[in-house]
């Protein structure tokens, strides 16, 4: 290859495993039924337990209509990503399609947006777990201090819980990935039986005339008091609750049978999710009027203790305490993967990508870790938290980019998995991601561009020392 087309904006990168040394090789030791858990217990997190809440208070009873809509959209999303992942099973996920379809700039973009992503997720995560840690905490008796126990920017000091969570993780992870699987799948059962045990005790409190009026903040989202209201506005912040499956195409080279187990395992888990968050926001909002727990931090507690289950509602936040870690190692292995992609190719140092014995990458791991640890115990995340949903509704688009790109380049080529349907599968997902992009609050949109125009400048940057090394 020579330096001029290495430079080139657009170069796109081949993927050939097997020219890769040892020691930057990830070893392949997952099945489908440790990528759809991997799945579940990166969709199943805060969001069910947190935006129900949210989304009631922005679109009322109509919320069920906000889920269905984002998971159609991000259902969409998911079937992109099965065929373009079998076809490149390669780690990386979208940044990974974006370099060999699109070439190199698109991928820069997509993998800074994805940086995003992971980081502002685990982060955010691990705060989410700290506040239920410290509340199940005091509810048997221990107090913790404040200053230790909330971020600076949030008036405290430093969030000791949430750098303690993400720092076990991330051993875990180091530890070996068959071990984080296998460790993962027993969390997630906990959780989905959680989830089982509040439809059972609230679904007898069912009421439909909670569901009337039906729609009062209307269909259209619309700005009001600073947020986006209606269930289009409430389906732009749902859609955090439903993006994860991506971290399962992060999983692609460490999948004994990719072409098989990555559309079992993205399809599988983005199916069972969506089936779960229905069932659940029904359920919550028949059982209690949806003002009763609209911008509750905590509306499935509080729907139990509305109906005398207060019992219940601590089982449910002691399940969210020992469950929620799952979202938390699902996005920290899927970002320590792209990172170390990103540095397997020269967009990040080199020597970070190496793996040690296990096949590990521990050292992007333990960067990785710092990072999200650091924003996680003084960041004031609920300013910039919604960039997360930015940066994903950007790698979507950039993975149905890439399957209709590669249907119109590579017809003829073998597709282990096709989608079906692909001319409206891959303009849905792109039509309905800008469209929830067009529902994020105006700030959001602002910060977003920000963050791209700053990683533009850190690429050419790059570029520029990158071409002095050439000549």
């Amino acid at each position: 290859m020579t330096g001029a087309a290495r430079t080139s904006l657009f170069h796109r990168k081949p993927v050939s495993l097997d020219a890769l040394r040892p020691d930057q090789r990830l070893k392949p030791t997952l099945s489908w039924w440790h990528l759809i858990p991997l799945g579940v217990g990166a969709i199943v997190g805060t969001g069910i337990y947190t935006l129900i809440g949210v989304g009631a208070h922005l679109a009322g009873p109509a919320v069920i209509v906000s889920f269905l809509v984002a998971g159609a959209i991000c259902a969409c999303a998911a079937l992109a990503y099965a065929e373009v992942a079998t076809m490149i099973p390669a780690s990386g996920s979208a940044y990974t399609y974006s370099y060999v379809v699109l070439g190199e700039i698109v991928a820069w973009a997509i993998g800074w947006s994805l940086i995003l992503e992971y980081s502002l997720v685990v982060s955010t995560v691990a705060v989410g777990w700290s506040g239920y840690a410290v509340g199940f905490a005091g509810a048997v008796g221990v107090h913790l201090p404040a200053a230790l126990t909330t971020g600076y920017f949030a008036g405290g000091l430093v969030n000791l819980p949430a750098i303690a969570i993400i720092a076990l993780i991330a051993g875990l992870l180091m530890l070996g990935v068959r071990e984080s699987a296998d460790v993962n799948a027993l969390l997630v059962l906990v959780k989905i039986v959680a989830l089982g045990i509040f439809l059972a005790v609230a679904a007898p409190h069912f009421n439909a005339a909670n569901f009337h009026p039906f729609t009062p903040y209307g269909f259209v989202g619309h700005a009001a008091g600073g947020v986006r209201n209606g269930v289009m506005g409430a389906a732009a912040i749902i859609f955090f609750a439903f993006y994860g499956f991506d971290a399962i195409s992060t999983a692609a080279e460490e999948t004994k049978r990719p072409g098989r187990d990555l559309p079992i395992g993205i399809i599988g888990s983005m199916l069972i999710c969506t089936a779960i968050y229905i069932a659940v926001a029904a359920v919550a909002v028949g059982a209690a009027p949806f003002q009763s727990f609209a911008g509750s931090p905590e509306p499935l507690a509080s729907i139990l203790r509305g109906i005398g289950q207060g019992g219940i509602a601590i089982i449910i936040g002691a399940a969210a305490v020992i469950a929620l870690p799952t979202v938390i190692l699902a996005f920290l292995f899927g970002q320590s993967r792209i990172f170390f992609v990103m540095a397997r190719d020269g967009l990040l140092p080199p020597a970070l990508a190496k793996v040690n014995a296990r096949g590990a990458p521990v050292r992007m791991t333990l960067v990785t870790a710092l990072v999200v640890a650091v924003l996680a115990g003084v960041a004031p995340l609920d300013e910039i938290a919604s960039l997360a949903n930015a940066g994903t509704l950007a790698a979507f688009i950039a993975v149905a980019v890439c399957l209709l790109v590669m249907r119109v380049r590579s017809p003829d080529q073998p597709r282990l998995y096709r989608t079906p349907a692909a001319w409206l599968v891959g303009p849905a997902t792109i039509l309905g991601c800008l469209y929830l992009f067009s529902n994020l609050q105006a700030k959001t949109q602002v910060f977003f561009a920000v963050w791209n125009a700053i990683g533009l400048g850190c690429y050419f940057v790059w570029r520029a020392r990158r071409g002095q090394e050439l000549r």
